[in-house]
């Protein structure tokens, strides 16, 4: 089986091309075969006044575009000069890593890809923000 495969759980609820999908009573699979869907857990989603640190902001830009209310072509400058951004300061090796995947699916139009790639640093924002914090 080729193309994305959502497992959802129990009343689950995730986007798909601007349309909410809600999965029934029991866990089960979906595979979505269009190429380059936008799709969005709803689960994963950040809500605008969550949007108060650095790597959240540029997560939030993605998610824009996977929900539809961005343009993918205007926020490509905005996501690539935030990651940019954040690369002056995520500079541990695994950080760079997932800076660059992030980067190159950006530009790849991959945009689900490139939220994954960011959400994977955002406990390492927080715990950043706690130490600088204390």
């Amino acid at each position: 089986m080729s193309g994305l495969v959502l497992k959802l759980g129990p009343h689950e609820r995730v986007l798909i091309n601007g349309a909410v999908i809600e999965n029934g009573e029991k866990r089960s699979r979906l595979a979505v075969m269009t190429p380059n869907a936008n799709i969005l857990r709803l689960r994963d989603a950040i809500n605008p006044e969550e949007v108060t640190t650095p790597v959240r902001r540029v997560c939030y830009i993605a998610q824009l575009v996977l929900s539809g209310d961005a343009d993918a072509g205007e926020a490509r400058l905005q996501l690539l000069r935030g990651i940019e951004q954040l690369s002056q300061v995520l500079t541990d090796f695994d950080s760079r890593q997932q800076l660059t995947a992030a980067s190159r699916a950006v530009l790849d139009d991959q945009h689900y890809q490139a939220l994954k790639a960011l959400r994977t640093l955002l406990p390492r924002e927080e715990r950043l923000m706690a130490a600088h914090a204390s």
